[in-house]
């Protein structure tokens, strides 16, 4: 599809507000697509059957089954709530920056979670940093990431000179500042202490606690909807600048709001289970050569169905076949840089 029908076609739906038939270039398109998000859903429900029962000492019919699969299915929904959060928001975010090589890791969300824990229990000791969990302590660490993106956004896009460019080297400057901090304070810790604290740095589902699913999921759901619901303008806004705003698209509020939507979901994700650097580059790339289209009502299903299906499968594998339980992230993370890098090097730019 050229460029003009492309914006032929974005302009149509943001007027008449009716799906096109155009968003694939065939039939054929179309139909593989449909084939293989079904499919793709179905592995992910089979993951998940089978990290649920699969060398389960107590059969499904008899009543210790929920309790003793209980810790589970919270693992479950917290790739769940992983796959939502670090999906949508690198999809979109990729969509805002036009560019599917950089990921929202870059405005340091991950960096402020390691200075926020290893400052823990640098300055309270390690007593301190494993009573620092519950409720108070979630919410302190997505509102102090939140914050900071916000008032990164607000001082970077609002200026007179401000743009997307900028944002995103300031953010990689922080990131790095920040991640230096933590660096200084992890040396100095005492070898128990820093065991302690690499514990807690590795992205994990087990780091989920339920008694945060109250406030985690309808926040999760809310913005979901909200980023499916701005799926059209999203796809303007992939165009770039001035052809959104020639779309009629008010560009900065746009880009301002979708940031705050990714903020949202990557203050949660990594609050919740830790960083996940990779993997939703690794997620978002695959969604890219699955769903051959550029409409955002299409290609956000494909994401959340292949990041489900790829944190359940690396699970079930990790747990029940190779029985390395504890390099679960560390695989997917692995892959997903050496894909980073071929991306990279296939592209040879930023």
């Amino acid at each position: 599809m050229s460029t003009l029908e492309h914006r032929k076609t974005i302009q149509a739906n943001l007027h008449h507000g009716s799906r096109s038939a155009r968003a694939f270039r065939y039939k054929k398109e179309e139909k593989r697509y449909w084939i293989l998000l079904i499919s793709l859903i179905v592995l992910g429900l089979l993951a998940s059957y089978g990290l649920l029962v699969y060398n389960n000492p107590v059969p499904i019919d008899s009543p210790s089954f929920v309790p003793v699969t209980k810790r589970r299915m919270v693992a479950l929904v917290a790739m769940i709530i992983a796959a939502i959060c670090q999906s949508l928001a690198t999809v979109a975010f990729q969509s805002i920056t036009n560019n599917r090589i950089i990921t929202p890791s870059l405005l340091g969300f991950e960096s402020l979670y390691s200075v926020i824990n290893t400052s823990t229990i640098y300055f309270f000791g390690a007593a301190a940093f494993i009573n620092f969990t519950g409720i108070g302590s979630f919410l302190f660490q997505v509102a102090a990431m939140v914050l900071m993106s916000l008032i990164l956004y607000g001082w970077l896009l609002s200026g007179k000179y401000g743009n997307l460019q900028i944002l995103l080297l300031v953010g990689i400057i922080i990131g790095a500042g920040l991640g230096s901090v933590s660096s200084f304070m992890r040396r100095v810790l005492s070898p128990s202490e820093f065991d302690i604290l690499q514990a807690r740095m590795f992205g994990s589902v087990n780091n989920a606690d339920s008694d945060y699913f109250p406030i985690v999921i309808p926040i999760v759901v809310i913005v979901m909807f909200l980023i499916f619901a701005y799926a059209k303008k999203l796809n303007a806004l992939s165009l770039g600048k001035e052809v959104s705003t020639t779309l009629g698209v008010n560009h900065r509020f746009s880009i301002i709001y979708v940031l705050v939507l990714v903020a949202i979901l990557m203050s949660i994700s990594t609050a919740l289970i830790g960083p996940l650097t990779f993997y939703g580059f690794l997620v978002a790339t695959l969604s890219y050569q699955a769903a051959p289209t550029y409409d955002h009502r299409y290609i956000f299903p494909m994401a959340l169905a292949i990041g489900f299906l790829v944190l359940t499968g690396a699970y079930f594998l990790m747990y029940h076949v190779f029985n390395a339980q504890g390099v679960v992230s560390i695989i997917i993370e692995l892959i997903g840089g050496v894909i980073f890098l071929y991306v990279i090097l296939r592209k040879r730019s930023l």
